[in-house]
């Protein structure tokens, strides 16, 4: 059977300008492309989902606006169930300005939207139990404690995409999610802003956030692989090499992948090395979602990598 996953939390249009450096004061920089293509953590990592052959469900909110119904007709044309992706009336998207070097690093300007309401009274939680695992990112907090402590009741796995946020955000979602992956700058914040220089850092970082109540803490590095620890102590997986074109929404799809792999009953370590090969496939194609992989490429892709040697 398919499985099947719950993907709840940010979605953005991003308007994004290929150039050639990002620029670093004033003055007109010109692109060579620019396109429209749906962003946001929760999306992505339900786009992700799709095209890696799971059956997904997007829950999230935007405005009843033109950035809304873009958003959602892309989405449903990846093969993404929108039923449950609510547009407000009077209310305004989120869209970002997202700026992409020729070396694949990026620059994003971030509007999150007005009007929006906040309570998720009207997210259909008895579809919960039917779910083989679910995610939340922490940009819509009331939404995703809803998603997750309907889950733990159900026995359903739950993974936390874990970027900056304010404590309070963390304080409510760590104790009731499974899996919380953290970038790095998500992870600083939960440090309290504190520089995270070394590995014994961040290790301390990912044990603080254990002893609130996730089961697994873990850190995305981008080229220096994943930390994480467990019950069983600290883990790395090494990152994948590849040519880099595009980190745009790498980090979403890492999530998204991680979560199918889960849902698909495998263990933390094989659900991290799939995620870094989606991930890391997806960063040698242009866009967030135009350069998420297959399910046949990201097999193919393993089958032949190259490992580059974990961070010291």
């Amino acid at each position: 059977m398919t499985t099947r996953i719950i993907c709840l939390g940010n979605t953005t249009l991003d308007k994004v300008w290929p150039v050639f450096d990002l620029p670093t004061g004033g003055g007109k920089v010109r692109a060579s492309d620019y396109f429209e293509v749906g962003g946001g953590m929760g999306a992505n990592a339900a786009v992700a989902v799709a095209r890696l052959g799971g059956s997904v469900a997007y829950w999230g909110r935007a405005g009843d606006d033109a950035a809304g119904e873009t958003m959602k007709n892309e989405m449903r044309s990846y093969g993404v169930d929108v039923n449950h992706f609510r547009l407000f009336p009077g209310a305004r998207s989120s869209t970002s300005a997202v700026l992409v070097a020729n070396d694949g690093e990026r620059a994003i300007i971030n509007f999150r939207g007005a009007g929006i309401p906040d309570h998720p009274a009207w997210l259909p939680l008895e579809a919960v139990a039917g779910a083989d695992a679910a995610l939340a990112d922490i940009r819509w907090i009331e939404g995703a404690c809803a998603l997750f402590a309907k889950a733990r009741g159900c026995g359903v796995p739950t993974v936390l995409d874990a970027e900056t946020a304010m404590p309070a955000a963390f304080a409510a979602t760590l104790p009731l999610v499974d899996h919380a992956v953290f970038s790095e700058p998500g992870l600083r914040s939960f440090a309290g802003n504190r520089p995270l220089d070394n590995d014994e850092d961040r290790i301390a970082a990912l044990a603080r956030a254990r002893s609130l109540g996730c089961k697994v803490a873990a850190l995305t590095r981008g080229g220096e692989g994943v930390i994480w620890v467990d019950d069983a102590g600290i883990h790395r997986q090494p990152a994948f090499v590849v040519d880099v074109v595009d980190t745009t929404g790498a980090g979403d799809v890492f999530h998204g992948a991680y979560t199918l792999t889960l849902g698909e009953g495998a263990d933390v370590t094989d659900a991290m090395r799939f995620a870094s090969a989606v991930a890391a496939l997806k960063c040698t194609r242009h866009g967030g979602r135009a350069g998420i992989p297959t399910r046949t490429a990201v097999t193919a892709f393993m089958a032949d990598m190259q490992v580059r040697p974990a961070s010291t």
